[in-house]
C-alpha cells in the first residue's frame, strides 16, 4: 500500500496528508471524531493525520480502517470489514489525541475543552489553538478584515485564555507578536505581560511602543506595522527607510530613542548610507541642526574613522547648497561646512589620521567661505565659491570693481569696499588700482570688444582714485596703448591732461602719446598691423598716405616722419610734386611760405632738379608742364633762394613756362641754355616789333602770320606791342634795362614823355644797376634840353617836371657808377635849384604842368625831416615860370655841356671838372649871361635866398673850373650883398640854417658879424635851440677869424644852451642859472636829483660840465633816487592813467646808482646815509632793499650796523620763498614804529628787517614751517647763523602736528591701526631725518622722545621709541660727554628702555586683538603678562571649538613678549607646565625630588597626544601607537584608584580581571562618591552589567548625584529594569531648581526634557506630572511638548487646552527659539508650534502675535492647512486691522 500512498508535507501548517497517487477522486474528511463507524466505499475514501502528524488514519472505500504510525511507517491497528481489529499498546490514549487534535484542527475549542478536560489532556493546548486562531483574526482585523465589534470580541478572547495560561513565557511571547489592533490594546497586553512576567522583553517593547507611538500617530496605529516595526533588529536601515522618504522627523526621533542599538550597528558603511539617504532637497537649516547636535558628535564618538566620510560629504554638501539655496548662501553653506571641522581637542592624531586629507579640504573650504561671507556683509561683493577659490586676495579686489554697474559709482565703491580691503589684507592701494586697469584693460580691449568702449570710462574712474602721480602716470600710459583707436573724447581728454602736468615721466607719456597719434593716424587710412623696420617701409608708408589726397594727409605724413626721425623734406617734395601733377599752384606756394628757409631752400633745389628732369623729356610735355614754373615763381616770396644754381633754374623755368604760356615755344632746358637758340628767337621777334612799329596800327591787321601773345590781364595784343616784346626780351635772356632804356630815350626823341617816365620809372624799381643810373642820368640832361628849347611834349596830368627830373637826378646818384657820379651831382644841384625856382612860380598851363602847391610846404618828408637839418625859408613875390624856366634850364645846360666824346674812367663832363679843350678854350662865357638875366629876376621878386644860391652853385663850380685849370678869379660883390640880407632873414627864421648862416657870415666883416650874433642872443629868450645855433655859428667863426676869447664866450653860451636844451626835455628849467659863473649851477643840482627822468650820465655830465663836486652831488643822487622810489612807490596811485608817467623801475635805479658808483672818489659818507635809510624802507620791497644793499656793498666800505653779504644772501633766499602764513602782529608793530605804510606784499612776503633781528627771527620762522619751506628756511637760518637744531626742532614739531597727526586720526577712522600707510611711512622718515640732522645728542633725543610721547599706541610709537633707543645710545657713546651728563643720560635710557618695552608689548598685544585693559595693565610685568596670556580664554576656545576658527596666536605672542622684555621665555613655561600638570597641588615628594602621579601622567600624555605624531610617541613612550589612547584611559583609572590610596602600577591593572576589580572596589568603598564614580565608568568600560551591581550603583549615584545622563542611556539599553533610576533622574533636577532660573539650570531642565524623550519608560511616567513642574519653572514651552507625548488622546487634547488657555502663547514660540531650536529634539519643536497656533486659529485669538515676528508664521500655518474657513477668518482679520 506504501507504494501507493505518498506522504504530502504542509509548509504553512506543518501537517501532512496520503493520498493516492494514482487516482485523484476527491476526498473528504471526517465529519466528527466521536463517530465510531464510518461508511466504507471501494479503495480509499478519507486520509486524516493526529497528534501533530505522528499518526495517520485511512478510510478504505470498502470498509477497511488502518491506522499507521507515522514515524516507522508501521500499520497499528487495521478493522477489516468483517469487524475483526487489530490493536497496539498505548493505541487508545493516541487515539484520544488524535481526536482531540481533529476537534481543534475544525476549531471546535469548547468540544476540544470538554474533551480534553474529560479524558485528562492538556486544556492549556487548547486554549493556545484557539489563542492561535484570535492571532490570525486580529491580524485580519488589522489589515481591515474586521469591524470594531470583531476585533473588541477578538481582544477580550484573547485576554481570557491569556488568564487560562499557566505558561508565563509563552504569554510574553504572545503578547509581544500578536498585531493588537490599536494602540490602547497593544500597551494594555504589554502591561499585562509586564505584570505576569516582568522582562526585558516586555520593557524593549514598551519602548519601541513609545518610538513607534511618536512616528505614528494613534489614529495611523496599526497591528501588522506595529509588529514589524517590533521585530526590525536594524535600527539602522529603519532610520535610513525614513530618510529616503524625506521623513526627517521620523529618523530623527528614531535615532534619539534608539541611539544605543544604532550605535551598536553602526559602521562606516552605515554612515555613508546614511549620507547618502539624506534628500538633497531636505533644508540645511533643518539638517545642520541635526547634524551639529546629534550626529556629528555621535559619528565621532561612535565612529572616528568615519569622520573622512563626513567630511567629504559635508564639502560636497556645501558646494551644492549655492546652487539648491542661493538665498541663504554663503553663511547656510558655512554651518554645514563648520559641523565637519573638529575641535583641536578632540582631534587626536591616529595612525591613519582618520581622514585628516579631506579634513583639510573642509578646512579650507570653510576658511573660503568664511571669506566670501565676509565679502557679503563688508564689502556687499556677491562672488560664486568656484570663482573665488580660483581668485587671490589682489583679483577678489578686481573682482568688487568689475560688480560695479556705472563708472560714477566706482569712488565711492574704491572708498566704501576697495579700500578697506586693501587695509585689510596689507595691499597698496594705488598698485592695487593699477593692476586692475592693467588686468582690465588686457580683459576688454580684445579684437572682439574693440567696438565696446564701456570699459574705458571704468578705467578713466579708477585712475581718478589713484594719488601717486608716477602710478597715474603709468595708468594713463596703459590706457594709451589699450585704448580703443581712435579715442574717444574721454580717453583724448585724458591724455592731453596729464601731458599739461609736469612730472618725471612727461617724456616717456608724450613719446607714447606721439606712437598712439601714430597708430590712430594710421588706423584712419585702414592700416591696423604694422611694423616698421627702416625707413624704407615708412617712407612706402608717406607716400600711401599722400596718395590718399586727404586734407590731412600731408599732416599725417609729416607726424608719421617726426615720430620715427625722418627729414620732412622728403615729404614737403613728394607732397609739392603730388600738387604740381593735380594743377594746384597756390597750395604749393602757400606750403613752401610756411617752411623754413633752410628747408624751403633744400625743398625747391630739389624739386627744380626734379622738375628740370621732367621737363628734359620733350616728347612728354604736356600742359600741365605750364604750372611747374608758375609754382617755382611764386615760391620764391620766400626769398628761399640764396645759391646761384637754383637762382639760374629760377630763371630758366621761368622763362620756359612764360615761353609756352605766351608765345607757345616750347624749349627744354638744354635748348634755353644754348646762347644760339635763345639769339634766334630774339633776333627773330625784335624784327618783327621793329617792322610792326614801321607799318604802323593800320598796315597789322593785314599781316600774313599775325603772332600773338597772351597777356596776363586776359587782353590779347600783337607779339609787336612793347609788353610782349619786353616779357619776349626777358625770357630770352636780354636785360630788361637795355630793352626798358633803347625804348625810354626812343620815347623822349618823339615827345612821349609820360611813357618814358613809367618805363624809366619800372626801370628803376626793378633793376637798381648802374647801367639804370647812367640811363636816368641821361633821361634827366635829355629832358633839361627839351626844356631849354621849349620843345613841345606830352605830360601826364598835373605832373610836375623839374621835380620829376630831379628825382631822376637822384635815383640816377643812388645807382649810377662811380665814373658818372659827379656830373648825377652837378646834375643833381642844377636840378634842384630849377626845381627851387619853379616851386616859386606862379601857377601856369603853358608847359602843360602845375607848380607845386604852396601849401604842401608844410608837409615835408619824414626822411628829410631827421636826415637833414631844416633849410631857411624866405617870404618871396611868385616868378613867372615862362619867363624864369628857360633860364634856368639854360645855366643848368651851361654847367653840364653835352658832349659825344669818349669818357674815360675818373673823368666827368661837368664844368667845375672838365678840363680846357682845344678850340672850345672858354666854357663860361655861355654861362654869364643867363645867369645875370636870372640873377636880376630873382632880386626883383625878392628872392634872395635863391639869388644868393644860384651865384654859390654858379660861381662855386666856374671858381673849381678856373681853378682846377690854374686860375684865379674873385666872386662879384654882388654876392656879399645879398648874403647880408639874406643872414638878416635866416636868423630871423624859426630855425636856424646853420650851414646857411655860416656862409653868409662869411661874406661880412668881424665885427659887424659877431655884433649881429650876440645881439640875437641876447634877444632869445629860452629858446635853447636858436641860442645854441647862433652860438655855434659865432663858435665856428671864432675859429676861422682866431678870436680864442670870444670862442670861449660861445663855448660858454653853447654849454648852458646845450643844457637848457638837455634839461628841458626832463622838464628841467635853466633859466635861472643861464650865462651864470659855475658856482651858481650848484643851485640846480637839488632840482636835477629829484627828477626821475635824471640819469647818472646827466649828474656826472652836469658836474664834470660845471666843474661841482661830485661826491656830494652823487652821495645825494643816490639817496634821493632810491628813498624818492620808495616814497613814490608808496604814495602812488595803484589807478593812474597810463598817460601819467610811470616811476622808475627798481632795476634801473639800481642800475644808474652801480653805475655812478664808481666816479665816486670817497664812499664813506654814502654808506653812512644809506645805512641809516636802508631802516626807512619798507621790509617787503626786497628790491630796493636790494639796490640799497647793492649799492652799500659796491662802495666797499665796512659797516659795524649788519653785514651785507649775510644781508645780501638773505635777500635771494627771501626772494625765491613764497610767505604761507598770515603776518603776525609783531610786523603791525614793526611797521608803526617805523612810520611805514602797510603793503599787500606783506601776504607773499617776510620781513627783512626782522629777520636781521635775531630777537624776532623765530617768530617770523615758526609759522612758516612745512616740509616744502624747509629747504629754503634751513638756508636762510644758516646763512643768519642762528641755531639750526632749534629749526630741525621746530620742523619735527610741525611736520608732526601738521602731517603725522592727521595721517593717524585717518588710520583710526579707517580702522587701521596696526599698519603703516605708505603716506604715514613716509612723513616718519621725513621727521626722522630732520632729528637726525640735529647736532646736539640731547635735544635730538628729546624731540623724539616728545614725539614718541605724543603718538598713540601702535607701531609707529613703538618704532619712535626704538629710535629714541637709538638717538640715547649714540648719546651715551659721546667721548666729550661729562660724568654728570652721563649719568643723566643713562637714567634716562633706563626709562626709555622700559616705555619701549611696554610700548612695544602693547602693540603685540594690539596686533593680536589682545589689548584688553587686564591685559594693558600688565605690560609692565612681562612674566605676569605670558602667564596671564596662556590662560587666556581663547586657548581653551581654540581646542574645543571647531578647526576653522580664527583665534589669537598665544604662544607667538608670548614669544614677542619674551623676546623683547628679556625674559627667560624657557622657565616660564616650564613653571606653568608644572602648574598645570600638578593642577591638583604638589607633587609628592620623593627623596629624589617631586613625584608625579598618575593624574599628572595622564594629563601629560593626553597633551602629548595632541602635539605629536603616533609614530613619535611610540618611540618616546615605547607605547604601541594603537594602544596610545587605551593607556591614556588606564592612567586616568590609575590616577582615580591612587586618590582612593589603592597602588596599581600600569601592569598590575593591564592584567588584573577588571569584574573583580568593579566588585571589590563596590565592597570596600562603596560609601565614597569618588569610588562609586570610578566604579560606574569601569564597569561601563569592560561591559560589567551585574544587575545586582548595578541596582546598587545606581542607587548611590542617585544619592550622591553623580549620574550622568548620557552615560545611564548606554545603561538604561543594557540593564531595563531600572524604571525607578529614570524617573527619579528625571524629576531631580526639578527638586533643585528655583526661580528665576540661571543658565545653568536651564540647561539642566533642557537635558531633563531630552531624556525624557528618550526614556524608555516613557508610557509609564506621569507626563502630566512632569509638564507640571515644567510649567511651575515658566518653561510652558517643555511642559507643551510634555504634554504631547502623552498617548491617550483625550486626555492630551485637555490638558493641552487647559496649558494654552493658562500660559501666553508668545512664551511658548519664544522659547521654541531660545531653548528647544537645537536639532537634537526631533520633530517636537515643530509639533509644539503647529500645536500653539492650531490653537490660536481655532480660538481666533490673531491678536496676541499681531505685531510680532511670529505672525508670519501663523500666516503660512492658516495657509499650508487648507482650510478655508481660517483663511477667511485669517483676511477679515487683518482688513479689519488695516494690514
Amino acid at each position: 500500500m506504501w507504494n501507493d500512498v505518498e506522504l504530502l508535507t504542509n509548509e504553512d501548517t506543518n501537517t501532512g496528508r496520503l493520498c493516492n497517487v494514482r487516482e485523484e477522486n476527491s476526498v473528504s474528511l471526517l465529519c466528527s471524531v466521536c463517530r465510531c463507524l464510518i461508511e466504507l466505499y471501494s479503495y480509499v475514501d478519507t486520509v486524516d493525520d493526529c497528534l501533530d502528524g505522528q499518526f495517520l488514519v485511512v478510510c478504505e472505500r470498502n470498509g477497511n480502517l488502518h491506522l499507521i504510525y507515522v514515524p516507522q511507517k508501521s500499520t497499528l491497528l487495521t478493522r477489516v470489514r468483517d469487524g475483526s481489529d487489530l490493536i497496539s499498546p498505548m493505541i487508545f490514549q493516541r487515539l484520544n489525541v488524535s481526536v482531540l487534535s481533529r476537534l481543534l484542527y475544525k476549531h471546535k475549542f469548547e468540544e476540544a475543552e470538554k474533551f480534553a478536560i474529560a479524558f485528562e489532556l492538556d486544556v492549556e493546548l487548547v486554549y493556545k489553538v484557539k489563542l492561535d486562531f484570535v492571532l490570525e483574526q486580529l491580524a485580519s482585523a488589522s489589515v481591515g478584515g474586521y469591524g470594531q465589534d470583531v476585533w473588541s470580541d477578538l481582544v477580550e478572547e484573547a485576554k481570557t485564555n491569556l488568564m487560562k495560561i499557566m505558561d508565563e513565557q509563552y504569554v510574553v511571547e504572545y503578547c509581544l507578536k500578536a498585531p493588537w489592533p490599536t494602540f490602547d490594546t497593544a500597551e494594555k497586553m504589554l502591561n499585562h505581560a509586564a505584570t505576569r512576567c516582568p522582562s526585558s522583553q516586555i520593557q524593549e517593547a514598551l519602548a519601541r511602543l513609545a518610538t513607534f507611538c511618536c512616528l505614528h500617530s494613534l489614529d495611523k496605529f496599526n497591528g501588522i506595522s506595529w509588529i514589524e516595526f517590533l521585530n526590525i533588529t536594524d535600527y539602522v536601515g529603519d532610520m535610513l527607510s525614513h530618510l529616503r522618504e524625506g521623513d526627517l522627523k521620523g529618523a530623527q526621533h528614531l535615532w534619539l530613542r534608539h541611539e544605543g542599538e544604532i550605535a551598536v550597528q553602526f559602521d562606516e558603511r552605515g554612515l555613508d548610507a546614511l549620507l547618502s539617504s539624506i534628500p538633497e532637497d531636505l533644508p540645511s537649516q533643518d539638517l545642520c541642526l541635526w547634524l551639529r547636535s546629534v550626529i556629528v558628535p555621535f559619528v565621532r564618538r561612535v565612529v572616528p574613522r568615519g569622520q573622512k566620510i563626513l567630511a567629504r560629504w559635508l564639502e560636497q554638501r556645501a558646494r551644492i547648497l549655492e546652487l539648491t539655496e542661493k538665498g541663504a548662501w554663503p553663511q547656510n553653506g558655512l554651518n554645514l561646512a563648520e559641523l565637519g571641522l573638529p575641535s583641536l581637542w578632540m582631534w587626536i592624531p591616529s595612525e591613519d589620521d582618520y581622514g585628516s586629507e579631506e579634513v583639510e579640504h573642509l578646512k579650507s573650504l570653510v576658511s573660503n567661505l568664511r571669506q566670501l561671507l565676509g565679502l557679503y556683509n563688508k564689502y556687499n561683493c556677491r562672488l560664486s565659491l568656484s570663482v573665488f577659490e580660483k581668485a587671490s586676495v589682489r583679483s577678489v579686489a578686481f573682482l568688487m570693481l568689475d560688480k560695479v554697474p556705472a563708472p560714477e559709482l566706482i569712488p565711492a565703491t574704491v572708498e566704501g569696499s576697495v579700500r578697506p580691503y586693501s587695509l585689510e589684507h596689507q595691499l597698496p592701494l594705488d598698485e592695487l588700482l593699477l593692476q586692475y586697469i592693467k588686468d582690465l584693460l588686457e580683459r576688454c580691449s580684445s579684437q572682439t570688444t574693440t567696438l565696446f568702449t564701456e570699459w574705458e570710462a571704468k578705467a578713466v574712474a579708477v585712475l581718478g582714485c589713484i594719488t601717486d602721480t608716477d602710478l597715474v602716470v603709468d595708468a594713463v600710459l596703459e590706457i594709451m596703448q589699450k585704448a580703443v583707436v581712435p579715442w574717444t573724447e574721454l580717453v583724448e581728454r585724458l591724455v592731453q591732461q596729464h601731458l599739461e602736468m609736469v612730472g618725471p615721466k612727461q617724456e616717456l607719456l608724450k613719446e607714447s602719446y606721439r606712437l598712439m597719434e601714430m597708430r590712430k593716424l594710421l588706423r584712419g587710412y585702414g592700416i591696423r598691423n604694422f611694423n616698421l623696420s627702416n625707413n624704407t617701409q615708412i617712407m612706402t608708408l608717406v607716400r600711401y598716405i599722400l596718395k590718399q589726397d586727404l586734407p590731412t594727409s600731408l599732416e599725417d605724413s609729416l607726424k608719421l616722419a617726426g615720430a620715427y626721425k625722418l627729414p620732412t623734406s622728403q615729404i614737403h617734395i613728394l607732397y609739392l610734386i603730388q600738387l604740381i601733377s593735380q594743377s594746384k599752384s597756390e597750395p604749393c606756394v602757400t606750403l613752401l611760405k610756411k617752411l623754413a628757409p633752410e628747408e624751403a631752400e633744400c625743398v625747391i633745389e630739389r624739386l627744380a632738379n626734379w622738375a628740370r628732369l621732367e621737363l628734359q623729356d620733350k616728347d612728354h610735355v604736356s600742359e600741365e608742364v605750364k604750372f611747374y614754373a608758375l609754382m617755382l615763381i611764386l615760391s620764391h616770396l620766400g626769398d628761399a633762394f640764396k645759391s646761384v644754381d637754383c637762382e639760374n633754374n629760377l630763371m630758366m623755368f621761368k622763362a620756359i613756362a612764360h615761353l609756352q604760356e605766351d608765345f607757345d615755344i616750347f624749349l627744354t632746358p638744354n635748348n634755353y641754355e644754348d646762347p644760339k637758340v635763345r639769339k634766334q628767337f630774339q633776333e627773330y621777334h625784335i624784327t618783327a616789333y621793329e617792322n610792326t612799329r614801321a607799318r604802323g596800327p593800320s598796315k597789322s591787321k593785314v599781316t600774313a602770320t599775325p603772332m600773338v601773345a597772351n597777356d596776363p590781364d586776359g587782353k590779347t595784343k600783337n607779339i609787336s606791342t612793347e609788353a610782349g616784346l619786353r616779357r619776349l626780351a626777358r625770357q630770352l635772356q636780354r636785360t630788361e634795362q637795355e630793352l626798358w632804356a633803347d625804348l625810354a630815350l626812343r620815347a623822349l626823341g618823339v615827345g612821349k614823355v609820360d611813357k618814358a617816365l613809367k618805363i624809366l620809372s619800372e626801370l628803376y624799381k626793378h633793376h637798381g644797376t648802374t647801367s639804370t643810373g647812367k640811363v636816368l642820368f641821361s633821361a634827366a640832361q635829355k629832358l633839361c634840353q627839351m626844356l631849354e628849347a621849349d620843345v613841345p611834349m606830352i605830360l601826364p596830368e598835373g605832373v610836375d617836371l623839374p621835380a620829376v627830373i630831379h628825382k631822376l637826378v637822384c635815383q640816377a646818384v643812388t645807382v649810377c657808377h662811380s665814373d658818372l657820379l659827379l656830373d648825377c651831382v652837378e646834375l643833381c644841384k642844377s636840378t634842384r635849384a630849377a626845381m627851387d625856382v619853379y616851386h616859386q612860380c606862379q601857377l601856369s598851363d603853358n608847359y602843360g604842368f602845375i607848380a607845386k602847391d604852396l601849401s604842401l610846404a608844410a608837409e615835408r618828408d619824414p626822411y628829410s625831416q631827421w636826415s637833414f637839418q631844416d633849410v631857411f625859408k624866405e617870404d618871396c613875390i611868385i616868378l613867372d615860370p615862362v619867363s624864369v624856366l628857360p633860364v634856368q634850364y639854360e645855366i643848368t645846360n651851361c654847367l653840364l655841356p653835352f658832349s659825344d666824346r669818349k669818357l674815360y674812367p675818373l673823368d666827368c663832363s661837368c664844368l667845375s671838372h672838365c678840363s680846357f679843350q682845344q678850340g672850345n678854350a672858354n666854357f663860361l662865357n655861355p654861362l654869364l649871361v643867363p645867369l645875370a638875366s636870372m640873377h636880376q629876376m630873382l632880386q626883383e621878386c625878392s628872392q634872395l635866398e635863391l639869388a644868393f644860391r644860384l651865384l654859390v652853385n654858379s660861381f662855386g663850380s666856374c671858381l673849381q673850373h678856373v681853378t682846377s685849370n690854374i686860375m684865379n678869379v674873385k666872386p662879384n660883390m654882388i654876392t656879399i650883398t645879398t648874403g647880408v640880407f639874406t643872414l638878416q632873414k635866416v636868423f630871423n627864421w624859426r630855425v636856424v640854417d646853420c650851414d646857411l648862416a655860416i656862409g653868409l657870415c662869411t661874406l661880412l666883416s668881424k665885427t659887424e658879424v659877431f655884433k649881429i650874433l650876440w645881439k640875437v642872443i641876447d634877444n632869445t629868450w629860452q629858446n635853447y635851440d636858436k641860442i645854441l645855433a647862433v652860438a655855434m655859428v659865432g663858435a665856428h667863426l671864432c675859429n676861422l677869424y682866431s678870436e680864442q676869447e670870444e670862442r670861449k664866450k660861445f663855448l660858454s653860451v653853447i654849454t648852458d644852451a646845450e643844457w637848457g636844451i638837455e634839461l628841458g626835455k626832463l622838464g628841467i628849467s635853466i633859466q635861472s642859472v643861464f650865462r651864470q659863473c659855475p658856482e651858481m649851477k650848484n643851485n640846480l643840482i637839488p632840482t636835477l636829483v629829484k627828477n626821475k627822468n635824471t640819469t647818472p650820465e646827466i649828474i656826472l655830465q652836469y658836474c664834470s660840465t660845471f666843474g661841482l663836486n661830485r661826491d656830494e652831488v652823487i652821495n645825494q643822487y643816490i639817496t634821493t633816487l632810491l628813498l624818492l622810489q620808495e616814497e613814490e612807490g608808496a604814495a602812488g596811485d595803484p589807478g593812474a592813467g597810463q598817460g601819467e608817467e610811470q616811476p622808475l623801475g627798481h632795476a634801473d635805479a639800481l642800475e644808474r646808482a652801480l653805475q655812478i658808483i664808481p666816479m665816486l672818489h670817497s664812499t664813506r659818507n654814502l654808506t653812512i646815509s644809506l645805512s641809516a635809510a636802508i631802516l626807512k624802507l619798507s621790509p617787503y620791497n626786497y628790491e630796493r632793499i636790494e639796490g640799497v644793499l647793492r649799492i652799500i656793498q659796491t662802495a666797499d666800505e665796512q659797516i659795524t650796523s649788519i653785514s651785507i653779504s649775510q644781508a645780501i644772501g638773505l635777500l635771494q633766499h627771501l626772494k625765491s620763498y613764497k610767505r604761507i602764513s598770515p603776518p603776525t602782529d609783531l610786523e603791525s608793530s614793526h611797521l608803526l614804529e617805523n612810520c611805514l605804510e602797510p603793503s599787500a606784499l606783506a601776504n607773499i612776503r617776510l620781513p627783512f628787517h626782522l629777520l636781521m633781528q635775531t630777537t624776532s627771527y623765530w617768530k617770523i620762522i615758526s609759522p612758516e614751517l612745512s616740509e616744502e619751506t624747509f629747504p629754503t628756511l634751513l638756508l636762510i637760518s644758516k646763512l643768519m647763523k642762528v641755531s639750526v637744531d632749534k629749526l630741525y626742532m621746530s620742523a619735527v614739531n610741525h611736520v608732526f602736528e601738521r602731517s603725522m597727526k592727521p595721517l593717524l586720526l585717518e588710520q583710526h577712522k579707517r580702522r587701521q591701526k596696526h599698519t603703516s600707510s605708505k603716506e604715514t611711512f613716509k612723513v616718519a622718515k621725513t621727521i626722522m631725518g630732520y632729528i637726525h640732522c640735529i647736532q646736539n645728542p640731547e635735544w635730538a633725543a628729546a624731540t623724539a622722545h616728545k614725539i614718541a610721547q605724543e603718538l598713540p599706541p601702535g607701531t609707529e610709537k613703538t618704532q619712535s621709541l626704538k629710535f629714541c633707543l637709538a638717538l640715547g645710545d649714540a648719546w651715551l657713546k659721546d667721548p666729550k660727554l661729562e660724568e654728570a651728563a652721563r649719568t643723566r643720560v643713562e637714567t634716562f635710557l633706563s626709562k626709555l628702555k622700559l616705555q619701549f618695552q611696554r610700548s612695544a608689548t602693547e602693540n603685540v598685544l594690539m596686533s593680536s586683538q589682545l589689548n584688553s585693559p587686564e591685559h594693558l595693565k600688565l605690560t609692565g610685568q612681562p612674566a605676569r603678562l605670558i602667564v596671564i596670556l596662556y590662560e587666556h580664554s581663547s586657548v581653551e576656545q581654540r581646542f574645543r571649538g571647531s578647526a576653522g576658527q580664527t583665534h589669537p596666536d598665544i604662544h607667538a605672542v608670548c614669544k614677542e613678549i619674551a623676546a623683547i622684555n628679556s625674559v627667560d621665555f624657557l622657565k616660564i613655561r616650564s613653571m606653568l607646565l608644572e602648574k598645570w600638570i600638578c593642577k591638583t597641588g604638589p607633587a609628592p615628594l620623593s627623596s629624589s625630588g617631586p613625584r608625579l602621579t598618575f593624574c599628572h601622567r595622564s594629563r601629560a600624555l593626553l597633551c602629548l597626544i595632541h602635539i605629536a605624531d603616533p609614530t613619535t610617541l611610540e618611540t618616546q613612550l615605547h607605547i604601541p601607537k594603537t594602544q596610545v589612547q587605551y593607556y591614556l584611559k588606564c592612567y586616568i583609572y590609575l590616577s582615580q584608584l591612587e586618590d582612593l590610596n589603592i597602588p596599581y602600577t600600569v601592569e598590575s591593572f593591564l592584567n588584573s580581571p577588571k569584574e573583580g576589580m568593579v566588585k571589590g572596589l563596590w565592597k570596600n568603598h562603596s560609601h565614597e562618591p569618588q569610588a562609586v564614580r570610578l566604579v560606574a565608568d569601569l564597569s561601563l568600560e569592560y561591559q560589567v552589567f551585574d544587575p545586582q551591581l548595578w541596582n546598587g550603583l545606581l542607587q548611590k549615584l542617585l544619592g550622591f548625584n553623580m549620574v550622568r545622563r548620557g552615560r545611564l542611556h548606554t545603561v538604561s539599553r543594557t540593564i531595563l529594569l531600572f524604571s525607578r533610576t529614570w524617573r527619579s533622574m528625571i524629576l531631580a533636577p526639578f527638586v533643585s531648581a528655583s526661580l528665576p532660573l540661571s543658565p545653568q539650570q536651564q540647561a539642566t531642565l533642557y537635558r531633563t526634557f531630552v531624556l525624557l524623550l528618550k526614556c524608555p519608560f516613557l508610557l509609564n511616567l506621569d507626563l502630566i506630572g512632569i509638564a507640571n513642574r515644567f510649567a511651575q519653572f515658566s518653561l510652558p514651552g517643555f511642559a507643551l511638548g510634555a504634554l504631547l507625548l502623552i498617548p491617550c488622546a483625550k486626555r492630551k487634547g485637555q490638558q493641552i487646552q487647559g496649558l494654552l488657555s493658562a500660559c501666553n502663547p508668545i512664551t511658548i514660540l519664544e522659547q521654541l527659539d531660545e531653548h528647544m531650536n537645537t536639532g537634537e529634539l526631533a520633530g517636537v519643536p515643530s509639533q509644539i508650534r503647529d500645536t500653539v497656533l492650531t490653537f490660536i486659529c481655532q480660538n481666533g485669538q490673531y491678536q496676541k502675535l499681531w505685531k510680532t515676528k511670529h505672525f508670519n508664521l501663523l500666516k503660512q500655518h492658516i495657509v499650508s492647512s487648507g482650510d478655508s474657513n481660517q483663511v477667511k477668518n485669517l483676511v477679515d482679520y487683518l482688513i479689519s486691522h488695516s494690514w
